[in-house]
């Protein structure tokens, strides 16, 4: 009897404690968390909502878990005064995914404090966490980009990572995977295809699926039979042997611009793949390093480079002889430029070409080292046929030239009404201006276009380049001294200030202007009348005063530019070395246009023997001005 009495004792007493340490139910925790006032401050002093709501968690992928299952450290409710519960740790259930997403960057970010997506960035608040499979889901496969480009599509927060792409999200929408998605394919790429999901990596990492070497892999989860055939091409094999200069997917499809085959602005487009081939097979390392030909981007100049560039095609491109994916060298047998192979090659525009498609491939015209004897002898001989004959044609044309202008000179000499316009000494300044001019010219452009054909005499020589600028400068200021002394003459002079008198602008200078060019369109029978000097000289003359102190005074802050630095900002040389390029390619052009018509074309006495017939002498088809325009 005692014995009953004990065990009903201890049954009891079991009862009680286990009464007292019943596990808590949801229920008991939306009795408050239900209410969508509960709030509490936190220690930054700001207000957190506590509310949850009851049927957004049932229906979340966690809703048939006990709210303690996650906050296992809420042992009473209603809570001790207090207490603050600890965060919910993801890893206490997910340990694989945590372990994996920690050694990611973003993992590796959060752990150090730094900014990156933690798991609800990604999944969504873990109250209303939806299975990937449901379309509402931040995670489904429809909303990835959505997902990612809550950050990655912020440019300026992204910004101070310095993240190789600035506008990632933008760029996909409109690739064929980001339009292929808006259309409803789910199937398309997205994100963390690429990237990875919880094992994202930066594409410098070896586990990152965007390494380089890895790529191939990347893209061959979607594309697995261009990924077999790849393996097996020249470029395929170089990246499994770590060649890295070889192409990987990206390298010719682009990362988040990849378009279309059929998109004009695709990278592998017909007009655009001789480019995306050339920057690999047009860098002279490249070429050098693996010893390629280096003859392959010449290929432009080729009759099926020159009609690409004119907008067709149609006509064959790189991939149209040496294939896609299944680039292979000429030595194998399957290569499409092996020489068996290349009747069926070129047969596939050129129908029945048989053997006619033996020789060299990417051969130029013109004389080269390797070719055949005879195409290099027939190059060489029209090369000596033409250097002979247009040079015999300048040659006799510069004589007949010089023959007429002699004699033309000849007659304004001897006429007994010629009139002085120049004196011997200011001849001699016109020819130095003229010389100095085509000096400056000459080096300047020398300067900002230095590979351009005429520019080879200073990159022969060891130092070109200061040579160059010392010619230039050297020049600049005898040009700015002849400049002062022609401007001393003009202004301290009784001759001087009688010439500048001579060239002010007047009404019938406009006059003369409007009449030249109504006689020139013929809507006039009667062009104006010679004048000592006319409009054109005079607006000559002025372009020339004005474009001296321009170039004088721009020259002179970029010789001492770091004495104008001490005085004015940056900005002041960099407006000076542009007014100055600006100003000498307007006078170039303006000398070969203007200046070579009315002195090469319409052979000018005055700046041989400073003479010219009177004004209001018939010159050429001008006729006698009348006495009223002789008096003025």
């Amino acid at each position: 009897m005692k014995t009953l009495l004990r065990a009903a004792g201890l049954l009891a007493l079991l009862l009680m404690v286990a009464g007292t340490a019943r596990a808590i139910e949801n229920s008991d925790c939306f009795a408050c968390h239900s209410a969508k006032d509960l709030t509490k401050t936190d220690k930054a002093g700001q207000v957190v909502s506590l509310f949850v709501d009851e049927k957004e968690y049932e229906a979340s992928i966690h809703g048939k878990n006990r709210c303690t299952s996650c906050h296992t450290d809420i042992t009473e409710v209603p809570h001790p005064d207090g207490f603050t519960p600890k965060p919910v740790a993801c890893s206490a259930c997910h340990r694989l995914e945590t372990e994996i997403y920690l050694k990611s960057d973003h993992g590796q970010a959060v752990a150090s404090e730094s900014e990156a997506a933690s798991c609800k960035d990604c999944h969504g608040h873990s109250h209303t966490l939806l299975n990937f499979l449901n379309p509402l889901s931040p995670v489904n496969r429809a909303n990835i980009p959505q997902t990612c480009g809550h950050c990655h599509g912020n440019t300026a927060e992204m910004a101070k990572f310095n993240l190789y792409q600035s506008a990632p999200v933008v760029t996909y929408d409109l690739t064929v995977h980001g339009l292929a998605l808006k259309r409803g394919i789910t199937a398309a790429a997205v994100c963390t295809d690429c990237h990875g999901s919880h094992d994202l990596h930066k594409s410098t990492n070896p586990a990152s699926k965007l390494y380089w070497q890895n790529v191939p892999d990347t893209c061959g989860k979607c594309h697995e039979n261009v990924k077999n055939i790849y393996e097996r091409s020249v470029h395929g094999k170089a990246v499994a042997r770590g060649v890295r200069d070889a192409p990987v997917c990206t390298d010719c499809h682009g990362e988040h611009t990849i378009q279309a085959v059929t998109v004009a602005s695709s990278k592998v487009s017909a007009a655009h793949i001789p480019e995306t081939c050339g920057h690999c097979h047009g860098s002279v390392r490249i070429a050098s390093q693996y010893q390629m030909s280096s003859k392959v981007v010449e290929t432009m100049e080729s009759f099926h480079g020159l009609v690409e560039q004119f907008g067709e095609t149609t006509v064959a491109n790189c991939a149209s002889c040496h294939g896609f994916h299944d680039v292979l060298p000429p030595s194998d047998p399957l290569s499409s430029l092996n020489p068996k192979n290349m009747p069926e090659t070129c047969g596939k525009c050129h129908a029945l070409v048989g053997t006619l498609t033996r020789g060299e491939i990417h051969n130029l015209p013109g004389a080269e080292k390797g070719k055949p004897w005879l195409v290099n002898f027939i190059a060489l001989f029209f090369n000596v046929i033409i250097v002979l004959t247009i040079g015999g044609m300048l040659a006799f044309n510069a004589l007949d030239y010089v023959a007429k202008t002699r004699a033309h000179l000849r007659k304004v000499r001897e006429s007994a009404d010629s009139e002085v316009l120049l004196s011997r000494w200011t001849r001699y300044q016109h020819l130095g201006v003229t010389i100095l001019f085509i000096i400056l010219a000459y080096t300047g452009f020398a300067h900002k276009y230095p590979d351009a054909f005429f520019s080879w005499p200073f990159k022969l020589l060891k130092n070109g380049e200061y040579m160059r600028g010392m010619i230039h400068r050297i020049t600049g200021c005898a040009f700015a001294g002849l400049f002062f002394v022609q401007l001393v003459a003009l202004c301290c002079t009784r001759p001087g200030r009688a010439h500048v008198k001579e060239l002010r602008f007047r009404f019938h200078d406009l006059k003369d202007g409007v009449g030249q060019l109504l006689y020139n369109i013929g809507l006039t029978k009667t062009p104006p009348p010679t004048r000592r000097w006319n409009y054109a000289q005079k607006a000559e003359y002025w372009a020339l005063v004005g474009g001296s102190v321009v170039m004088i005074v721009t020259g002179a802050m970029l010789i001492f530019s770091e004495t104008i630095l001490r005085m004015l900002p940056n900005i002041w040389v960099d407006v000076a070395q542009v007014i100055h390029f600006y100003e000498a390619l307007l006078a170039t052009l303006a000398i070969v246009v203007w200046q070579f018509c009315w002195v090469i074309f319409h052979p000018n006495e005055v700046w041989f023997i400073g003479k010219k017939p009177a004004h209001g002498e018939p010159m050429q088809e001008h006729g006698a001005a009348d006495e009223k325009t002789k008096t003025e």
